[in-house]
C-alpha cells in the first residue's frame, strides 16, 4: 500500500461508531466542495442570486469562449456540451453569478439529450452543478450514476466524495477519495485527501497533502486553490504571517482572486493591519459578493467601530436573504449565523433546522447550535455543538461557540476548556469574538 500521506485510510473505528450513534457531523472552515479541474473548498455559491456590492471587479478572459465556439461548430457533439457545462459550473463558483448556473444546466442537459446513456462526463457535471447549488442529495444521485457508468473516472469519484461529505457520510466519502487517489493522484485528488485529514483534526497531514497538491497543480486555478487553503490552514492554526505570505504568492499569479483576497484580509486582520484588511475584503466582495466575504467585511468594520460601514455589508446580506426566501432555497451556515447574531434568533433556528435537513454537515451543526443558544435553548444547542466537533476538527469558532453554550448551562469547567482551546488554536479567529473569548476566559479564571 502507498505511504499514508498519499492515501486516505478510513477513520478509526471508534470515531466511526461515534458518528453512527450521533448522526452526521463536519467543518468550521466551511465544508469542502470541489469541482472537476479547478477546486473550491467550502461551498461558496449561494443558491439564490446575490446582490452586488462595491465597484466592478476586473474580469479575466472568459474561459468558456473556446468551448462555446466548439458547440456552435459541432452542435451535435455531446462531449463539447458536457465540457461547456462544467466550465460554466466552475465559472459560476468564482463569480457568484446564478445565471451562469442556468447556462451550465442547459449545456449539460443538451449533452444528456444527445447521449442519454453512458454519458458519465455530463452525469459528473450534473453532480458538480447540484453540489455547487447545495442540492447535495441530487448531487449524490448524479455522482452515483456517473460512477456506475464509468467506475474508472477519477473526477466522478471526486464529485461522489463531495456529496457524501456534505451529507455527513464521512467514512463513505473517505473511501471515494481513496478510490480517486488510486485512479489518478493529481492535484484535485490530493486536495480532497488533504481535506479528509483536516476534517479529522490532523492539520499536519492536511498541510503536507495540500503542499503536494500545489506541487502537482497544472493550472493557475489549481495553484490558486492550493495556496488559498494552505493560507487558510496557517490562519486557523494561529500562523497569520505564513498565511500572508502564501496569499500574496497566490495573488501575484492570480490578481483579483476573491478567495485569496479573503485569506490575505484575514491575515492582515490577525496581524493588526486593519486598513489593508478592509482593502482586501472590499476587493473580495467586489469580485464575488458571497456571504462569507460580506460577513467578514462587516464584522471587521464593526470591530473597528465603523458601525455605518458594517451595516452597509449587513444590509447586502439581508437583501440576499430576502432573495433566498423568495426562491425557496435552503439557507447556508453563514446565513444562519448572521440571522442569529444580527436578526431574529427564532428565525435563525428555523433556518438552521431547514439547512440541517438538506446538509447534515459540521458547519451546519455549529450554526444551528449557535442559533439555538441565541434563542435560549442551550440544552439542544449543546447537542449540536458536540456534533460540530465530533470528528476532532480543529476549529477555534466551534470551540468558542460551545464554550458560551456550556457557560450558559453552568458548565464552567467545560467552558474554560473550550475557550482555552479556541484561543490556543487561533488567538485572532474573529475580530469581534476573539476579544470576547479572552474576556470570558479572564472572568472565569478570576472567579476560579
Amino acid at each position: 500500500m502507498p505511504a499514508p500521506t498519499d492515501h486516505v485510510p478510513a477513520a478509526p473505528a471508534r470515531r466511526g461508531r461515534r458518528r453512527l450513534r450521533s448522526t452526521a457531523v463536519t467543518l468550521a472552515l466551511g465544508g469542502a466542495l470541489f469541482t472537476v479541474g479547478a477546486l473550491g473548498l467550502a461551498p461558496q455559491q449561494p443558491s439564490t442570486p446575490t446582490v452586488a456590492s462595491g465597484p466592478d471587479a476586473p474580469r479575466a478572459t472568459d474561459p468558456t469562449e473556446a468551448l462555446r465556439t466548439r458547440v456552435r461548430k459541432l452542435p451535435a457533439d455531446p462531449d463539447g456540451w458536457s465540457s461547456l457545462g462544467m466550465a460554466y459550473v466552475q465559472q459560476a463558483r468564482s463569480t457568484a453569478d446564478a445565471a451562469t448556473y442556468d447556462r451550465a444546466r442547459t449545456a449539460l442537459r443538451k449533452s444528456l439529450a444527445l447521449r442519454p446513456a453512458d454519458n458519465f462526463a455530463a452525469e459528473t457535471g450534473m453532480g458538480a452543478l447540484e453540489s455547487a447549488r447545495h442540492h447535495f442529495a441530487e448531487a449524490l444521485t448524479w455522482a452515483q450514476r456517473a460512477t456506475a457508468t464509468n467506475p474508472y473516472s477519477a473526477p466522478a469519484q471526486g464529485v461522489l466524495a463531495d456529496a457524501l461529505t456534505q451529507l455527513g457520510r464521512y467514512e463513505d466519502s473517505y473511501a471515494a477519495v481513496q478510490r480517486m487517489t488510486d485512479l489518478r493522484p493529481d492535484s484535485s485528488a490530493l486536495a480532497r485527501a488533504s481535506y479528509t485529514w483536516e476534517l479529522r483534526g490532523d492539520t499536519a497531514r492536511a498541510r503536507d497533502l495540500m503542499n503536494k497538491s500545489l506541487q502537482a497543480a497544472g493550472t493557475p486555478a489549481d495553484k490558486a486553490f492550493a495556496l488559498t487553503h494552505l493560507a487558510t490552514l496557517a490562519l486557523e492554526t494561529g500562523d497569520p504571517r505564513t498565511a500572508l505570505k502564501l496569499a500574496g504568492t497566490g495573488l501575484a499569479a492570480q490578481p483579483g482572486d476573491a478567495a485569496l483576497l479573503e485569506a490575505r484580509a484575514r491575515a492582515h486582520t490577525a496581524l493588526g493591519h486593519p486598513r489593508q484588511a478592509v482593502t482586501d475584503f472590499t476587493a473580495a466582495v467586489a469580485a464575488a459578493p458571497l456571504p462569507q466575504y460580506l460577513l467578514g467585511l462587516g464584522d471587521l468594520q464593526r470591530s473597528l467601530g465603523h458601525r455605518a460601514e458594517a451595516e452597509e455589508q449587513y444590509d447586502v446580506l439581508r437583501a440576499q436573504e430576502t432573495l433566498r426566501r423568495a426562491s425557496g432555497a435552503v439557507p447556508d451556515a453563514d446565513a444562519v449565523l448572521f440571522e442569529a447574531d444580527h436578526g431574529d434568533p427564532e428565525t435563525a433556528v428555523e433556518m438552521g433546522r431547514a439547512a440541517l435537513r438538506q446538509r447534515p454537515f459540521i458547519a451546519v451543526h455549529d450554526a444551528y447550535g449557535w442559533a439555538l443558544h441565541r434563542a435560549g435553548r442551550d440544552t439542544e444547542a449543546a447537542e449540536q455543538a458536540d456534533l460540530a466537533l465530533a470528528l476532532g476538527t480543529v476549529s477555534a469558532p466551534f470551540h468558542y461557540h460551545r464554550a458560551l453554550i456550556n457557560q450558559a448551562l453552568g458548565r464552567t469547567g467545560a467552558a474554560r476548556t473550550d475557550l482555552r482551546r479556541a484561543l490556543e488554536t487561533d488567538p485572532h479567529f474573529h475580530p469581534v469574538d476573539a476579544p470576547r473569548a479572552r474576556t470570558a476566559l479572564s472572568r472565569i479564571e478570576t472567579v476560579r
